[in-house]
């Protein structure tokens, strides 16, 4: 590890060096190099202080061989809690040097669609919905609904939003899988709890130098965007439903009164499945080998229970139970997050070590 940080902190001299000469910034690889430095920066600055806490550690050892008994109590006090602080700090750049998800940076799509449960499933997904919104809210991401499809009821069949800001897709990606709620519906008369289940998938959303679209595999549909219930139902048409007949995507948008408006986010929704489509057959044969802690992120799998009649919310990835649900639905999700971005850096941790 040292030898490998000793490298890292060289390349950084080496690119700060680049970078401060005169008339850098007209270098075409201006751009390029400042981003590799920034991404190294807080590395190198974790061995730097780690190199001092070791340089005071052994300071401390050698002085108290020539001191007093007492002061060399003193000393060798010193030294071990400077030996425990190099640990911490060597813990620390462990983390720092695993590799990054590429896809961590980027805005997400986020999809809900109501599964197994029939009406209760489709107002579980709009509960789905209004959660995510309100943890966005606090966050301050971006939200741009861009297919709401909803049901006579209250519910949502299926919902695809559009979320920025920074670090959006490391924050939510633990979210996708399978979600069922344990509760009594409102329409059941004998008071029996009933289970329904609702699919989230969160993907990665690309550029378009990711993913590169020909218009000829794509056919355009138009038709009048409408509601439940006949509810916002336009004249003109203005929804608009892709095809990509490579893959079979099919990506519908109705949310806005512009037509152009819904086909730039049916684009923006259709490249983000793309992108997710050949990256999944890319890894294929490595998820195939290895199944992260914190789930696969296969939409079949079963990855949360939200128990009503118990306010309880257990993550089954984690063995994590909460018991607030009226917290957790209006937001209240970091503790959550957090545990499974946790439970994802020991695992990565783990594997780095054998």
């Amino acid at each position: 590890m040292l030898k490998k940080l000793a490298e890292i902190a060289a390349r950084y001299e080496d690119l700060t060096q680049k970078l401060s000469a005169p008339d850098a910034y007209l270098s075409e690889d201006y751009v390029r190099l400042s981003r590799e430095r920034a991404e190294l920066e807080e590395i190198v600055s974790a061995y730097h202080v780690l190199q001092e806490t070791e340089r005071e550690m052994n300071a401390a050892f050698e002085e108290a061989e020539h001191e007093t008994e007492e002061m060399r109590s003193l000393l060798l006090e010193e030294g071990y809690a400077l030996k425990e602080k190099c640990k911490e700090q060597e813990d620390k750049i462990k983390i720092l040097l695993l590799p990054k998800d590429e896809n961590d940076g980027r805005n997400c799509t986020l999809e809900i669609r109501a599964g197994a449960g029939g009406e209760e499933a489709a107002l579980f997904a709009y509960e789905l919905y209004r959660m995510y919104m309100a943890y966005c809210e606090k966050h301050r991401f971006s939200w741009e609904t861009a297919e709401l499809s909803e049901t006579e009821l209250g519910g949502v069949k299926e919902a695809i939003v559009l979320v920025g800001g920074k670090d959006v897709y490391k924050r939510l990606k633990y979210e996708s899988g399978v979600h069922r709620v344990q509760r009594v519906p409102e329409t059941e008369s004998q008071g029996r709890i009933h289970t329904s289940t609702c699919t989230v998938a969160v993907l990665p959303e690309a550029e378009e130098v990711d993913v590169q679209i020909d218009e000829k595999d794509v056919r355009v549909d138009l038709y009048r965007s409408s509601g439940a219930g006949g509810q916002k139902v336009n004249k003109t048409e203005t929804a608009i439903r892709l095809t990509h007949f490579p893959t079979g995507i099919v990506v519908t948008c109705q949310d806005e009164r512009s037509q152009l408006k819904n086909k730039e986010k049916a684009y923006r929704v259709l490249r983000s499945r793309l992108y997710d489509y050949y990256q999944s057959r890319a890894t294929g044969a490595e998820a195939a080998n290895r199944k992260s802690l914190v789930g696969t992120g296969d939409r079949s799998e079963r990855i949360r229970t939200y128990n009503f009649p118990q306010s309880r919310i257990t993550d089954h990835r984690i063995g994590l139970s909460l018991h607030d649900m009226d917290a957790f639905l209006s937001g209240d999700l970091d503790e959550m997050i957090d545990a499974l971005a946790r439970a994802d850096t020991e695992r990565r941790l783990a594997a780095s070590e054998d």
